[in-house]
């Protein structure tokens, strides 16, 4: 038990540190730019959520939740389209050695057999939940997922999700912060497993 607390408080924290560096650029003068590349990068390579910013702009301006809501669902619909790309023409080049990072490739072609059937149902579970999207962006690319279908179900379930934490944090935003710097350890370990649980689906396919 003293081995675990004592990674469990080095991970405690490892995560105060992201949120204070979150705190920090949230009231960034090009915070919203910077939310805006996050948001892009994430739905193509990089493996952090534009979350970890949006919450702490939100909580900061509370006026603008919608705003940011917005900026986050266009830069990460764009970045979504990038990744579709990368699957489409760079498949050899790029998408192989993230899927190879992924431990993806064995249940590839498995996958691609019937993914353009559920397609739409993909990209929308993956775009509202920790599922890892950037895998289902490259994937849309590189089966030739239907450009429309794709396009909507990002759309709608990357708007979902933002938008609806965005009405959550700016009707509840103080008890929801109270709450959230009490109880960041287990929710950020919470966090965690949800997104760790996001990899073990892909690799069940």
């Amino acid at each position: 038990m003293g081995l675990i607390g004592t990674i469990y408080g080095k991970w405690t924290l490892f995560v105060q540190s992201v949120y204070d560096w979150s705190l920090k650029y949230a009231a960034h003068p090009k915070a919203l730019w910077i939310l805006a590349a996050f948001s892009f990068i994430e739905s193509s390579f990089f493996p952090i959520p534009p979350d970890i910013l949006l919450i702490p702009m939100i909580l900061a301006t509370p006026a603008t939740a919608y705003r940011d809501a917005a900026v986050c669902t266009i830069s990460s619909v764009l970045g979504g389209f990038f990744g579709y790309v990368v699957g489409m023409f760079l498949y050899d080049a790029v998408a192989v050695p993230i899927f190879t990072f992924y431990d993806y490739m064995e249940q590839l072609e498995a996958f691609k057999g019937y993914y353009n059937s559920y397609g739409a149902w993909v990209v929308a579970m993956a775009g509202f939940t920790p599922f890892p999207y950037k895998v289902i962006t490259i994937t849309s690319g590189m089966t030739g997922l239907d450009l429309g279908v794709f396009t909507l179900a990002s759309v709608l379930s990357r708007g979902a999700r933002f938008f609806l934490l965005a009405f959550l944090l700016k009707r509840w935003g103080e008890p929801m912060k109270v709450f959230l710097e009490k109880n960041l350890g287990w929710l950020a370990t919470l966090f965690f497993f949800l997104l760790f649980g996001g990899f073990l689906a892909i690799k069940a396919f």
